[in-house]
């Protein structure tokens, strides 16, 4: 293994070749392992920042939430009624004044009970008449019980759910919506909560239309409506989007990250930018001449893989990361997945996205020198090549279980080969400890072949499916 790059361990170092033509440095493209490795090893956590309680949810707190007063910080009622001091009847005094024995005023829930007030007697339970004088008179009645109302009866005390200092909620805690209610009830406008990556996304491409039906030149944008979702689903922070053209001068003032004339005090700086094509190699593609203008330093240049080779991650000297995707769709997603997934995760605090065996539905022939990530589907418990997955198909995706990762040597019938679930799938079912992959019994076509052998070993359904 060559050393890290900037002596981070783990990291394998692309070697370089003679500088191409154009000025640019040729990388020899990473592995499928190498490129999640470098990508995961390269990028620090984070550190912890307090966010107001309208960005915290969902963020992991990193310390305890502890009542800040009282809660409730003030004696309230629980009903809708009357403030009463002592036994009735009651003669009626005006509403926030002290209350003398055998007075009593109107009061909400929630209400601040008055000085000298020993209950509160509800609606239902109190009848308004008048005294020998004519004067207003509150007596019990209605659906009032036998000595209602007791002494703090519907009171609710200053400090019964909290008392100041008390502890709410523990820091690791994944915060909640009722975990932001009680932070607020308590006092807190902010929380300290653990690092998470905030991704700008940058789509390029003069050609791309994102309303109605584009025509023979145009495409249709595919990552607009999507690519910030999956960013949130593998823990970035949505920090914007800006659509560019081709020309080198749109990519580097959108790379260069420049203060806007009218500042958003909402807006968070990036860690990391996500951009969609411009990695190919042609004179149109201006993603690595843009990086090298900013003083970037390319940590990945191409992967050994299909699709999706051509994924680009660079490091820019204020520290963030720019990821760049290719400009196909279904190459993009797997980039993303590949080198995207690992780098978000080391920089919000996660551990590596998991990749497991699954057996193989199907015969995969060899291709050497590059991995094939396959969307796959799975069928009576093997994975089998999702249809319409070929290059630049999105339905195949769109219909997927999991990716498979099909090394250069191929997989063979039964076989187990690495897969990763997707961003918005479930996760991939265990495999039972020493369990194989079970064949499902072949249809009988008479009476008589119902009692025939049935076979033993795993069977190709990857036909079966649409």
């Amino acid at each position: 293994m060559t050393a890290a790059p900037d002596g981070v361990p783990g990291s394998p170092e692309p070697q370089q070749s003679p500088p191409l033509a154009e000025g640019h440095p040729k990388h020899l493209a990473h592995t499928w392992d190498e490129a999640r490795r470098t990508a995961f090893d390269r990028a620090a956590p984070i550190p912890p920042g307090r966010v107001p309680l309208s960005q915290a949810l969902g963020r992991v707190l990193v310390e305890d939430i502890t009542a800040l007063q009282d809660m409730p910080h003030y004696a309230s009622s629980a009903m809708d009624g009357w403030a009463v001091n002592g036994s009735g009847p009651w003669i009626i005094a005006e509403s926030g004044q002290r209350l003398a024995p055998h007075q009593a005023s109107p009061i909400v829930t929630g209400g601040l009970i008055p000085p000298g007030a020993k209950a509160v007697l509800r609606s239902e339970s109190a009848v308004l008449g008048t005294d020998d004088d004519g004067l207003p008179l509150l007596q019990t009645g209605g659906t009032a019980r036998p000595g209602e109302p007791r002494n703090g009866q519907h009171i609710r005390e200053a400090g019964e759910e909290a008392a100041a200092g008390d502890v709410l909620v523990k820091a690791g805690a994944t915060l909640n919506p009722a975990h932001l209610a009680v932070a607020a009830l308590t006092g807190h406008d902010d929380l300290l909560v653990r690092g998470k990556p905030v991704v700008k996304l940058l789509l390029t491409g003069s050609e791309v239309v994102d309303r109605g039906m584009p025509v023979p030149g145009q495409v249709r944008d595919t990552f607009g409506p999507q690519l910030a979702a999956v960013v949130d689903m593998l823990g970035g922070i949505n920090g914007g989007q800006e659509r560019i053209g081709d020309s080198y001068p749109e990519w580097l003032a959108g790379l260069e990250d420049l203060p806007p004339e009218v500042p958003d005090p909402a807006a968070l700086p990036a860690d990391v930018v996500i951009t969609t094509g411009g990695t190919g190699r042609s004179e149109t593609d201006q993603l690595r001449r843009a990086v090298a203008e900013l003083g970037g330093r390319l940590i990945i240049d191409g992967i050994a893989m299909r699709p999706g080779h051509p994924a680009v991650l660079a490091e820019l000297p204020d520290g963030r990361f720019v990821l760049g995707l290719p400009g196909n769709p279904l190459a993009a997603m797997m980039a993303l997945s590949t080198v995207g997934g690992p780098l978000l995760a080391a920089l919000g605090h996660s551990p590596m996205p998991p990749v497991q065996e699954v057996p193989c539905g199907t015969t995969l022939e060899p291709e050497p020198g590059r991995t094939r990530l396959m969307p796959f589907r799975l069928l009576y418990g093997m994975a089998s090549p999702a249809k319409h997955a070929g290059p630049g198909m999105m339905r195949g995706l769109a219909s997927a279980d999991g990716v498979m990762v099909v090394p250069p040597h191929g997989v063979k019938l039964g076989e187990a080969v690495p897969a990763f679930a997707l961003p918005w799938g479930p996760p991939l079912p265990e495999p039972e400890a020493g369990s194989k992959p079970k064949a499902r019994p072949a249809k009988a076509a008479t009476r008589a072949g119902r009692d025939a052998a049935q076979p033993a070993g795993p069977v190709d359904w990857s036909a079966l499916l649409g």
